[in-house]
């Protein structure tokens, strides 16, 4: 992407640096269930697992909430996932429970998992279609789990909420729970080399777990990892920008900010945007980093949670987005409403 390209892109200009008048707005998980084209979609094409798989229905879903609301990014419609699905985990998707990976690592060796790197194909052929469809303006945004979050899932088998499972097993035999970190990292980096070459602009690791692990811990597991993600990717391509978004961090974020390379950080809602703004660096841009349950409330509150937001990042290259996913039950008039307070009625 040239430097020209970035005039015409907001929010691809404030992850390179460049403070905005009124900051860019996109939304974690803006292509979902709260969209009722989305739901009439998925009704008609089957379960969850089954759309990132068609890359037309994925594709038309990455667009929706552009072609509705004209968000300056388009965030990719896949899952965490297939990463594990990639190294040779069975993945499906239970009503009403979540995610299931098995084996779970837990008690079944990495190295009997046979890889399936063409089970990824399907989102690079989704990014190539959003790519040829999107508004000149939009920036285009791939993105993965980070190694921590997603070894949560293969160790266990599934999400829970304390992660017990696999911190235990972290400390149990450091050597084999590496050797998982280390297979997340290299299909990872291959992963989102491959988003990039396919088309997205930028991309975003998400670390939606990372807040249950020790300072010690969360050095090894979340910080180390990234830094070898990052520079591999920036090595390959120095151009495009990487978000880091380490949820439930609090005061590790000064760490992660500063070792791993990112570009650019998000913060979830549990973090005091004063604080951020004062300690961490002052030229890094920052998203973030709304309260999902302020924007279902809308109003006044909604009013008053946005205005302290923008107050906070003012001097400083900020990208507007949620603390963490857009709920389901989200109004789609609250979602109007957040995007006329932050682009002042524009």
């Amino acid at each position: 992407m040239s430097d020209s390209a970035s005039e015409f892109r907001p929010l691809l200009a404030v992850l390179r640096g460049e403070r905005q008048a009124v900051p860019p707005v996109w939304l974690m998980r803006q292509a979902g269930r709260y969209l009722p084209e989305y739901r009439a979609l998925r009704a008609e094409k089957g379960g969850f697992l089954e759309l990132v798989n068609d890359s037309e229905a994925a594709a038309e879903i990455t667009l929706q909430p552009i072609r509705r609301f004209g968000f300056d990014g388009a965030i990719l419609f896949s899952d965490i996932l297939v990463i594990p699905h990639a190294l040779g985990q069975d993945l499906r998707f239970e009503a009403g429970e979540g995610p299931r990976l098995s084996p779970p690592l837990v008690d079944h060796a990495l190295a009997a998992l046979q890889r399936a790197p063409e089970r990824l194909t399907p989102v690079y052929e989704t990014v190539r279609r959003v790519r040829a469809d999107l508004p000149a303006r939009t920036t285009f945004l791939g993105f993965a789990g980070s190694p921590w979050t997603v070894a949560t899932y293969m160790v266990a088998g599934q999400g829970s909420r304390e992660q017990g499972e696999t911190r235990r097993y972290a400390y149990r035999d450091p050597a084999a729970f590496e050797a998982i970190i280390d297979a997340i990292v290299e299909s990872t980096i291959d992963y989102l080399s491959g988003q990039i070459v396919a088309g997205v602009d930028a991309v975003q690791l998400f670390d939606s777990w990372s807040g249950s692990l020790s300072p010690a811990q969360f050095e090894r597991w979340v910080i180390a990892p990234t830094i070898r993600i990052v520079a591999a990717l920036k090595a390959r391509h120095p151009e495009t920008p990487v978000i880091g978004f380490p949820k439930g961090a609090g005061g590790k974020l000064i760490a992660y900010a500063r070792e791993t390379g990112i570009d650019a950080i998000g913060l979830d809602e549990t973090v005091d945007p004063v604080w951020a703004g004062t300690y961490l660096p002052e030229t890094m841009p920052v998203q973030g980093n709304l309260d999902p349950l302020a924007l279902i409330a809308g109003g006044d509150a909604l009013e008053d949670a946005v205005s302290r937001i923008l107050g906070s990042f003012g001097d400083r290259p900020h990208i507007f987005n949620l603390g963490h996913g857009i709920l389901p039950d989200t109004p789609i008039a609250h979602v109007e409403q957040l995007l006329t307070l932050v682009r002042g009625g524009a």
